[in-house]
């Protein structure tokens, strides 16, 4: 099976829809698939869902498909650093379902594992709960949590080898691999592809098994709050 790609248009092809349901991976600014979210930016495929832990910046990540008006719904964590974001929330343009992020990160497992819900404590008690079966477990209330499955999961990561057998670097592990694992379809960016047996499968983070497509590219870091103090001798 061909897993490698020459774009992130050429691995999209044939994959994007309107109305479709998208897990991405990463964490702030870490780990962001910015290929793929270009590509689909390209492609203007709209009314989308997107799973995934926050909306990145006006001008990076999801938020230039926030810009450009094809995000339909958000379930996601954190989205204070997009102000697209809060003005489309605030005005009803944008829907969104606030998850705790252990919770996000979960639901994206278990959808990965075939598991369809799990009750957990967190979020008991507040607006998460609104609407949620609740059940007691040794005398704790507990909330009953959907697992997900996306039509497409689109991650960044550090290595994969030609079977798509993938490895993340710090931060950027948080989100990637149980978005990557949720969805129908995986297509993954990466820094570097090596050929097939030269990682050490101890330091492998996700077996190829849930990537379908790769492809390798150059990445922009950047840093999403940058603090600086004076120089004592200045």
């Amino acid at each position: 099976m061909k897993k490698i790609y020459g774009s992130a248009a050429e691995a999209l092809d044939g994959l994007l829809h309107d109305g479709m349901f998208i897990a991405a991976g990463g964490f702030g600014l870490c780990g962001i698939p910015e290929l793929l979210l270009a590509a689909i930016k390209d492609a203007g495929t709209k009314d989308l869902t997107f799973a995934s832990n926050n909306a990145g910046v006006d001008d990076f990540g999801i938020g230039i498909l926030l810009q450009t008006r094809q995000v339909k719904k958000m379930i996601s964590s954190y989205v204070g650093e997009n102000a697209e974001f809060m003005r489309q929330y605030l005005s009803g343009e944008l829907e969104l379902e606030f998850n705790p992020q252990g919770t996000l990160a979960e639901r994206m497992r278990a959808g990965g594992c075939g598991i369809p819900g799990f009750y957990t404590k967190t979020g008991v008690g507040t607006v998460i709960a609104e609407g949620k079966e609740h059940k007691e477990f040794n005398d704790q209330t507990y909330i009953l949590e959907r697992g997900i499955v996306a039509d497409l999961s689109i991650v960044k990561a550090w290595k994969a080898d030609e079977t798509g057998n993938l490895i993340f670097r710090k931060t950027a592990r948080n989100f990637n691999p149980p978005a990557a694992m949720c969805g129908k379809v995986c297509v993954v960016e990466v820094e570097e592809i090596v050929p097939t047996g030269s990682l050490e499968p101890d330091h492998i983070h996700l077996p190829g098994i849930y990537v379908h497509r790769i492809i390798q590219g150059e990445h922009e870091k950047r840093i999403e709050q940058r603090t600086t103090r004076k120089r004592e001798d200045a």
